[in-house]
């Protein structure tokens, strides 16, 4: 007899065996293609994962076996990798002044902005009894002759302007005083204190009245505290401020009579002038230069040795006369007391004068040619007697080798030459204690150029129009028109612009 087969019965229910096998043939097609579920009743319950699965991009190998991402990933990683990339500002680029600057100060070891009540196209340092040079303990002192550019004439001045408690920038790593409240005493951690980060920075100053606009500010280097200015109306006043220096330094006492006028006015340049220079070798001589190309030659009487400031302290001679021609800058020379260079218009020249020998030119250089563009500036280096620079009006300045220079009419090489510039120069000045730097500005900015830098074999001279030179650039301000380097604090420049000092 056959055997009975025997049924076996499942534990689950049958409802429950057929949402399985539902469930079995929808995960077995693609989810993008999947139909609706069926409307859940009790007897047909859903039960979904809570958690929901996560699809990784695919990876596709090439045949060599390197690994790339999908087309989706490397169209959005070519996005992203536009909008990241970083281009390095360019001073000299046509569109550098699209966009504004924030200053770094990390790149400077001091940093400070003063807005006058009047534009200023002119100042000179006042030497101090503070130090001879090389100063570079903080906080630092200085003290300046200012010169204004009022918009009516009986309101400019000629200021006396002492800045005090200048403390370097803070860097970025050092913590604020709050933080420091409550940590223990350590004397070896002075810093802070010592090199005024904390400080305030102090202003006093004495104004003058001065008729007309300031033009050209220049003290005299034997002793500061006479001051020589340009003014627009066509004179050129001299000025004692020892008193008003005294008051500012704390010496003397505080019942000083102080000047308000000056105590020497020359009035015979046909018109108004910017060049102005004191001699560094002859105490007292000053060289004036105006726009119709006169040069005035002052010598000093023997009041001079006497410190009998009067108007008979000097006797002026109109010692040269250059038709077509404005004289924008005079210099003279740093060794010989009778030697001085002049920057020209009306052709771009620079002459050499001696004024032991009157009405002419002992050398006269055609620079600029064939352009012929105006030369506003020149400086004659202190340490290397033989290099003058000079600043022209198409952005270029030039290093020159005065034993190059000859009268004859056969075009000179400079030493070196930069083109980068796409303003004017407004003014250049050598460092006191560095033969190879030098100290540049034109409308947009200041630069700071050492040159005793050489490109290696194989090194491209300029990258992206930028000198290899060329170290230090600030800007910001609107129109600088003058810059100098202190005299006794090491490295120190200021600047003169539209609205600032910096």
């Amino acid at each position: 007899m056959g055997k009975k087969s025997k049924r076996v019965r499942s534990s689950k229910p049958n409802n429950v065996s057929s949402v399985d096998e539902e469930e079995s043939r929808r995960s077995a097609v693609a989810p993008s293609v999947r139909g609706p579920r069926d409307a859940e009743n009790v007897d047909s319950l859903l039960f979904e994962d809570p958690f929901g699965d996560e699809f990784e991009a695919e990876e596709v190998y090439d045949p060599e076996g390197e690994e790339t991402k999908d087309d989706n990933n490397d169209a959005k990683e070519s996005a992203d990798s536009n909008e990241d990339k970083i281009v390095a500002w360019n001073p000299f680029a046509s569109n550098s002044g699209d966009e504004p600057l924030e200053m770094d100060e990390s790149a400077y070891k001091m940093h400070h902005a003063l807005t006058p009540e009047w534009p200023s196209l002119s100042f000179d340092f006042i030497r101090d009894t503070l130090g001879s040079t090389h100063r570079t303990r903080f906080p630092h002192s200085f003290i300046a002759a200012i010169g204004t550019q009022a918009d009516r004439p009986e309101k400019n001045k000629l200021t006396v302007l002492k800045l005090s408690d200048l403390g370097r920038v803070k860097k970025n790593n050092e913590k604020d005083d709050d933080d420091d409240e409550w940590e223990e005493y350590d004397k070896d951690n002075e810093s802070d204190d010592e090199d005024g980060v904390d400080m305030d920075p102090v202003m006093e100053h004495f104004s003058i009245p001065h008729n007309g606009g300031v033009n050209r500010v220049r003290c005299m280097p034997q002793n500061n505290s006479i001051v020589a200015t340009w003014s627009d109306t066509g004179k050129v006043n001299i000025y004692n401020v020892e008193s008003i220096v005294q008051a500012l330094e704390g010496a003397g006492g505080t019942n000083k009579t102080f000047p308000k006028s000056p105590f020497f006015t020359y009035s015979h340049h046909p018109v108004e002038g910017f060049a102005m220079d004191w001699s560094p070798n002859a105490e007292g001589k000053l060289a004036t230069g105006d726009c119709d190309g006169n040069i005035h030659i002052w010598n000093p009487t023997e009041l001079l040795a006497q410190k009998e400031w009067t108007t008979s302290t000097w006797n002026v001679n109109a010692a040269y006369s250059n038709i077509n021609s404005s004289v924008e800058d005079l210099q003279w020379s740093p060794t010989e007391a009778t030697v001085l260079a002049s920057a020209e218009c009306g052709g771009g020249y620079i002459k050499i004068y001696d004024s032991r020998r009157h009405g002419k030119a002992m050398l006269s250089q055609h620079i600029s040619a064939p352009t012929n563009v105006d030369i506003n500036v020149v400086a004659w280096n202190a340490l290397v007697p033989n290099l003058l620079a000079s600043g022209s009006d198409d952005g270029t300045f030039c290093v020159w080798d005065l034993r190059t220079f000859s009268s004859s009419s056969s075009p000179v090489k400079p030493l070196a030459r930069f083109a980068c510039h796409k303003k004017p120069i407004t003014s250049l000045e050598w460092h006191p204690t560095d033969e190879s730097m030098i100290v540049v500005s034109d409308e947009d900015g200041t630069y700071i150029y050492d040159l005793s830098i050489e490109q290696e074999d194989g090194q491209e001279k300029e990258v992206d129009g930028i000198p290899a030179q060329l170290l230090f650039v600030h800007s910001g301000s609107t129109i600088t028109k003058e810059v100098h380097w202190h005299p006794q604090i090491s490295s120190c420049v200021m600047t003169t612009a539209l609205v600032d000092f910096q």
